[in-house]
């Protein structure tokens, strides 16, 4: 497993990119690249989340995140010195999400945390620009993106192992948190839904072997089922019936899966309908269940609070995504909240021009992993924050954006369509015997 990843594949997998159609071409991506992948995800981890057995000082863990993104950024300007872009509508949106954000931020309402953030959501975007040269079309990103997010549910599991207690706290009604590194339930269940999907598509399309896919999908979905989080359950199962249906007519493997799981999932669905509404409900009364466990309310008072034309076009500013001192939980409420109807239209143009992208391709395994994340981060968007801020529904869609990526024009075909052949190469003639005289 460990000779795998470090060659930039799934554990199991053929050699790595550039061997198949829709990978990146050998040397074309420098591994460096995916140091910066993994400071993007570090930096989105966050600093708030469940008591760990070492208590560690929130001050520490900012520092540790914000850090990350810096040296994202400077070694992703190392790396291209050149400043050599690529066009992408969706990191194009994402600078234009910027505006709302500085002008709101900007009369300092919110304290200078506002104008932090925003300094935050330039680096990150600034990097996304900045990565976006070796945006291919090729699954190099998805690998890059499987392995991270391993490593931190590895964390988590290494966690529960040595302090169960600690990883499933009362206070979460038992449900998975990171007993290392300060993770909620939603957190963990989001990173392991997504490397998930992308795991079950690199199977289908024989990217991976078998058992390097069970290395990876059989540990997360104990650590999803543990986290009890129902919208990135949900999330991964529309996801994927999104991604193999665009699959459906162009791969066997990718019918015989479906078929399978259908059968699977109406077999369960009567064996055992008792324990899949328990494990739903969470011990929850139906009322509880019905308001979405309070953010009914959060977000009634939301949209009920007066507001100035100003808040309303371009919001509050950047902020931790509450209200009244509660979590929002709604990616399009909290946008409303920090940056205004402008906010809501860049984020609705992003997610609607990406899904326009996708549809267009033809049919390939790189666009069907583009299909799972954009409708599980659309699905997430209801119940979760985070299409407004760096987060890791951003990375997600930026994987997504460069999944979606027209491949790059190979500079050697190029030079030999330049380059006439030849007299060495040309062809030999046979001279007729009367010329040689």
């Amino acid at each position: 497993m460990g000779q795998d990843l470090m060659r930039g594949a799934l554990p199991g997998a053929p050699h790595p990119a550039g061997t198949r159609p829709g990978d990146a071409r050998p040397g074309g991506t420098p591994k460096a690249v995916g140091a910066v992948w993994a400071l993007l995800a570090l930096n989105t981890l966050g600093s708030a989340g469940a008591k760990t057995v070492v208590p560690l000082p929130r001050s520490l863990i900012q520092m540790a995140t914000m850090g990350a993104l810096v040296a994202a950024f400077a070694l992703a300007l190392a790396l291209n010195l050149q400043l050599r872009i690529r066009p992408s509508a969706f990191v194009f949106l994402l600078t234009l999400l910027l505006v709302p954000s500085v002008i709101a931020s900007a009369d300092l309402e919110g304290g200078f945390g506002a104008l932090f953030r925003c300094a935050r959501f330039g680096l990150f975007v600034g990097t996304l620009w900045l990565l976006s040269r070796w945006w291919n079309g090729g699954l190099t990103f998805v690998r890059y993106h499987i392995r991270m997010y391993f490593a931190v549910l590895a964390l988590v599991a290494a966690g529960l192992v040595v302090a169960p207690g600690t990883a499933r706290p009362e206070y979460y009604g038992g449900r998975l948190v990171g007993a290392l590194w300060p993770l909620t339930p939603p957190q963990i269940g989001q990173y392991a839904a997504v490397i998930i999907g992308l795991t079950v598509l690199l199977l289908l399309g024989r990217r991976t072997t078998g058992g390097g896919a069970a290395l990876v999908i059989v540990p997360s979905v104990v650590l999803l089922a543990l986290t009890h989080t129902r919208t990135a359950t949900l999330g991964l199962l529309i996801g994927l019936v999104l991604a193999i249906g665009s699959l459906f007519l162009t791969s066997a493997a990718a019918r015989r899966f479906f078929a399978w799981t259908v059968l699977t999932a109406t077999v369960a669905a009567v064996v055992f309908a008792s324990a899949v509404r328990a494990w739903f409900l969470r011990g929850q009364s139906q009322e509880n269940f019905s308001n979405l466990t309070g953010r009914a309310k959060v977000w009634d008072a939301l949209l009920g609070a007066p507001r100035s034309a100003g808040e309303k076009v371009f919001g509050t500013g950047l902020g931790d995504k509450s209200f009244g001192g509660l979590p929002i939980d709604n990616s399009w409420l909290a946008v409303y909240h920090e940056q205004g109807l402008t906010g809501i239209a860049l984020v609705a143009a992003m997610l609607l021009a990406l899904g326009g992208v996708a549809l267009l391709r033809p049919p390939s395994l790189p666009r069907a992993c583009a299909i799972f994340l954009i409708g599980y981060c659309a699905i997430s968007s209801y119940t979760e924050a985070g299409l407004g801020d760096a987060s890791p529904y951003l990375l997600h869609l930026a994987l997504a954006a460069s999944l979606l990526a027209a491949p790059a024009a190979t500079p050697h075909a190029a030079d030999t369509a330049a380059t006439p052949p030849s007299t060495a190469e040309a062809p030999r003639r046979r001279i007729p015997r009367w010329a040689r005289r």
